[in-house]
């Protein structure tokens, strides 16, 4: 059994729910990420803002990205998240379920990593990852 943590990226990029949308955005640029982990005053994983969010809520209704705050477009409702010790089919159903790319990987209340669906992609057979594929390009 491949475990999450065999496989997650422990260098994940976040951002804190008072930082604005063009903090994100420049992060993002940053680091080829297409989404983040956002993080609450107490530095708990509170839900992710993702490149869409950006263009759809922020750009789209013509608010500014250097005065408009993550917390006012950022998700909607909690992160899904894994733990370290999970399994990756877990993983897969979860970003199945969610119809997510990747997930924030927490130890207790500790963000800890991230997968994506390249991590699953590396050790999952092939017809799994497409189901994957298929269902977030069904949008």
């Amino acid at each position: 059994m491949t475990t999450v943590r065999e496989i997650m990226t422990t260098s994940t990029e976040c951002v804190a729910s008072a930082d604005t949308v063009q903090h994100a955005a420049e992060v993002m640029t940053r680091t080829g990420a297409s989404s983040l982990s956002v993080v609450g005053e107490n530095g708990r994983l509170q839900s992710m803002i993702t490149d869409r969010d950006i263009v759809i809520r922020v750009l789209g209704t013509r608010m500014d990205p250097a005065t408009t705050l993550i917390r006012q477009v950022g998700g909607r409702g909690a992160a899904a998240t894994i733990g370290p010790d999970d399994d990756v089919g877990q993983a897969l159903r979860t970003m199945n379920e969610h119809e997510v790319r990747s997930l924030p990987v927490v130890d207790g209340h500790d963000l800890i990593g991230r997968v994506s669906q390249a991590d699953l992609a590396r050790v999952l057979p092939i017809p799994q990852v497409a189901d994957l594929l298929r269902a977030l390009s069904t949008d």
